[in-house]
């Protein structure tokens, strides 16, 4: 899939978002990237044979307090390639495009693995 419409998909996501959820996302950047690089892979510590389909790298709203102020935006990382070949179909990578992005701002929220997991039947 080319990089146009890959990235429409990850906006498609994002104007899915419940209005209540769209407007609380605050000071974070989307970005599409091919893979996730070496430091990324060593930083999070994953072995080879793992799979990334997303990264948020962030200060989570729910620990924001008074002192955050002038900060750079989060960053929420969404990986073509590996969505890719986890994916069979374009109607696949659609699905999987919007569950990494809901998954990742639901990491911006506060929402730790765990949570995501218990909410991952919703997405």
């Amino acid at each position: 899939m080319d990089r146009q419409t890959f990235r429409k998909l990850v906006e498609e996501a994002l104007v899915d978002l419940p209005p209540v959820f769209a407007q609380k996302l605050d000071n974070v950047e989307i970005v599409v990237e091919d893979e996730p690089s070496l430091g990324t892979r060593i930083k999070m510590k994953l072995p080879p044979w793992s799979t990334l389909l997303g990264l948020y790298e962030g200060v989570p709203a729910t620990k924001r307090g008074s002192g955050y102020t002038m900060a750079l935006p989060d960053k929420i990382t969404i990986y073509q390639k590996p969505i890719e070949h986890v994916s069979h179909t374009p109607e696949e990578i659609k699905t999987t495009v919007r569950r990494t992005v809901l998954h990742e701002i639901g990491h911006h929220f506060g929402l730790d693995e765990a949570a995501l997991k218990d909410t991952k039947r919703n997405f």
